[in-house]
């Protein structure tokens, strides 16, 4: 007869082998490891992260352009000539290229110091 020991060491192989041989561990690992994607996934909105996220080119671009906007409006009930909206055309234009230049240096000068 075997000892208590014995019993239990053997009973300690025997669960090691079943759950060694058991197809559903991998899928509950899987599964688990979805899952705490899932709770990840599932935080709040937040309009502040969600405008960190663009690039400072594409900001700068897109105030450019509604500078430009406000100038083509507001420059013809100022200006009575012809020329008025071409010229609010090629102010949008320089508003745009300002942007973009002044965007790509803030987003120049953030890689410089996260590479720091």
């Amino acid at each position: 007869m075997p000892t208590n020991q014995e019993q239990e060491r053997l009973r300690r192989l025997r669960e090691r082998q079943l759950t060694d041989r058991d197809p559903l561990v991998k899928q509950r690992k899987v599964q688990r490891t979805t899952a705490v994607r899932t709770r990840k996934a599932m935080r709040s909105f937040s309009f502040k992260e969600s405008l960190s996220a663009i690039p400072q080119v594409w900001k700068g671009a897109f105030i450019g352009l509604l500078v430009g906007l406000v100038v083509v409006f507001v420059l013809p009930l100022l200006w009575a000539s012809p020329y008025a909206l071409l010229v609010g055309i090629g102010v949008t234009m320089i508003c745009m290229i300002f942007g973009v230049i002044t965007g790509n240096a803030l987003d120049l000068r953030d890689n410089i110091k996260k590479d720091l």
